[in-house]
């Protein structure tokens, strides 16, 4: 029988987790379910988790965030087990890695490079030195390396900046704004005499063009789409409450009716 000591062990910190996520795995003793994830059927667990951190800092939510930090860590032990399993790597590994990876990227923390140095000088440092690293994995191209899978806001945020690194840019945000236009001229253009493959790619684009725009603001547009989407979740429900005070339902009542109540409920949070 194995030893469960250190399961319930409280004091034992991420030796017991990684104790638990083993036994979890076990394919004698161990759970049905967890025995039968691989990497790519835990991958949506991992992203939506990193989501739920996020979220839990933008409502400033102290005590879930810790929860939600703990379940992203299981995340990361989840993987390392699989890792291990298959041979590929482990957990001390991983730390490993990590830590090697953040004293060579910190030299003026580190090693010998002057801490003197302004925000932007060592933000510089810290792209020459991931490029080197890009080199070194033969990742020669201005775009290597921007994971193909990340959500298409922030993937398209991203490479916008690495060309933006060796001078493809716009020189201010007036001619993105310029290029917004074009853009909304094509679209409606596409829409009205082309076919649905065309519409995507037009209205693709027109994404694209408002992310970088976001990026010349200062703005990062996944944040600001978050609030958008915060935003409008509270003034629809806003419009509901006021539809349920006069006994009604959203499909009880028709958008004139729908668009006045978001109107008030729109005018009481200015007023507010």
């Amino acid at each position: 029988m194995p030893d469960d000591a250190l399961i319930h062990d409280a004091t034992a910190g991420i030796e017991r987790l990684l104790e638990i996520m083993r036994r979890l795995r076990d394919p004698e003793t161990g759970c049905p379910w967890d025995i039968e994830q691989d990497f790519a059927s835990i991958a949506p667990y991992t992203i939506e988790e990193a989501y739920e951190v996020a979220d839990a800092i933008e409502r400033s939510d102290w005590t879930e965030l810790e929860g939600e930090l703990g379940d992203l860590l299981l995340q990361t032990v989840y993987h390392t087990q699989m890792g291990e399993e298959a041979g590929h790597f482990t957990f001390q590994s991983v730390v490993r890695a990590i830590s090697d990876k953040m004293v060579a990227r910190h030299p003026h923390v580190f090693g010998e490079d002057s801490r003197d140095k302004s925000a932007e000088d060592q933000t510089r440092d810290w792209e020459r030195i991931k490029a080197a690293e890009r080199a070194g994995k033969a990742q020669g191209g201005t775009l290597d390396g921007v994971a193909p899978n990340l959500p298409a806001l922030l993937r398209a945020l991203k490479l916008q900046k690495r060309a933006a690194r060796v001078g493809f840019d716009w020189p201010d945000a007036s001619h993105v704004i310029d290029k917004i236009r074009e853009e909304s001229a094509e679209l409606v253009e596409a829409r009205d005499t082309l076919g649905p493959d065309e519409i995507e790619e037009e209205f693709g684009d027109l994404l694209f063009v408002m992310a970088n725009l976001g990026r010349h603001l200062g703005l990062d547009p996944e944040q600001a789409l978050r609030r958008a989407n915060a935003k409008f979740t509270r003034r629809f429900e806003g419009v509901e409450a006021r539809l349920a005070a006069m006994g009604k339902t959203p499909a009880q009542s028709d958008l004139a009716e729908m668009d006045a109540l978001w109107d008030a409920v729109k005018a009481d949070e200015k007023a507010g």
